[in-house]
């Protein structure tokens, strides 16, 4: 039996009855806003910094004096053994100077020279009578007066040919060659840089910390260290903190010792988690969840009634991926995760976020 036309209206209207009633109820249904409940943890607090690999021992070899480099013998990675040379640099300024006392030299034997033959001629004259003795005395005084300049240029030209044989520069230690910034026929600088050694056992790695959080490391902590660009983890031990400060960088410096791992070239960037300590029963929050961070820190919670609550918390400076809250939440708050959808005393349906199950 076909439905008459007033019943398909009665059907139509329970319909449309039907579709208001739930948009109003939709339309009253509180906003869903995702939520992370409080739940206490341990958590380990580590700093995470860039370091590099270098020797125990690192010796720069300078040049003592001006010139040019004329010979080098060593190259980057080279092994050196200690007094081994490293280079010759012909130093122009040194071999002027040689050049010159041995013109003062030759000038004070030419000198004393003459000075001899007057003394004899002044002495047989005074042998014959023809000579008084104060000239003879006079004689004898500049003799041994040239006779002392022919000494004094002498050990002039000993000490110049003395200076001259440091020009061979030979290595200080035993080790091998991490940098050599020169080339042949350079022209350095006395006190430049032409070879960086380090020694060929013992390794260590060096990081700058921020001096705000160096504070906190000890000799003695261990570390997390990989070869950076890689996964492989070895350990390390904090065997320095610099207690000076750099004042351009406001980082101090931490020395580390690897006691595992692969071998460490020098230079190479390794990356290092330093742990300094646990907490337990920590209050851990994503960091977007934090409204006004660094001015008054607060989040919004949600109470038992599903009502929002604003509520002011202290949070933890330590460079962390999340905020670390000291004060403020306990188990079991709820905290919504996105500031900007909460609204202080609006209802809301509080939908737990994923990871918390």
């Amino acid at each position: 039996m076909r439905p008459n036309r007033k019943q398909l209206i009665v059907l139509a209207v329970a319909v449309l009855v039907g579709l208001a009633v739930t948009a109003v109820i939709l339309w009253r249904r509180p906003p869903a806003v995702e939520v992370a409940m409080v739940k206490p943890q341990t958590v380990e607090l580590a700093l995470s910094v860039v370091g590099r690999a270098r020797p125990m021992d690192l010796v720069q070899v300078a040049s003592p004096n001006p010139g040019q480099v004329v010979r080098l013998m060593h190259d980057d990675g080279d092994r050196v053994a200690a007094a081994a040379p490293l280079a010759v640099i012909l130093a122009s300024v040194e071999q002027a100077q040689t050049e010159a006392d041995l013109a003062r030299e030759r000038a004070a034997r030419a000198e004393a020279a003459d000075a001899r033959l007057k003394y004899e001629r002044t002495r047989t004259l005074n042998e014959r009578g023809f000579a008084a003795p104060a000239a003879l005395d006079a004689a004898r005084t500049a003799l041994q007066a040239a006779e002392a300049n022919v000494a004094a240029a002498a050990a002039a030209v000993r000490a110049s040919a003395e200076r001259a044989r440091e020009f061979t520069i030979r290595a200080p230690m035993s080790g091998v060659v991490l940098v050599r910034p020169i080339d042949n026929g350079q022209v350095v600088a006395a006190g430049e840089t032409l070879f960086e050694l380090g020694s060929a056992t013992g390794v260590e790695i060096r990081a700058e910390v921020e001096e705000a959080y160096a504070d906190a490391i000890r000799p003695g902590m261990t570390a997390r260290a990989s070869l950076s660009g890689t996964s492989t983890i070895f350990t390390a031990r904090v065997t320095e903190v610099s207690p000076q400060v750099d004042a351009a960088t406001g980082g101090r410096l931490v020395k580390l010792a690897p006691e595992t791992g692969p071998s460490l070239s020098p230079g190479r960037s390794v990356d290092v988690t330093i742990v300094v300590g646990q907490r337990p029963g920590a209050v851990v929050l994503p960091r977007s969840a934090v409204a006004d961070a660094t001015a008054a820190p607060k989040v919004y919670v949600v109470d038992a009634d599903d009502i929002v609550r604003e509520r002011a918390v202290v949070v933890a400076r330590w460079p962390t991926v999340n905020a670390l809250i000291e004060r403020g939440l306990a188990a079991g708050d709820r905290v919504i995760l996105d500031p900007a959808s909460a609204r202080v005393g609006a209802r809301v349906r509080p939908v737990a976020h994923k990871t918390d199950g």
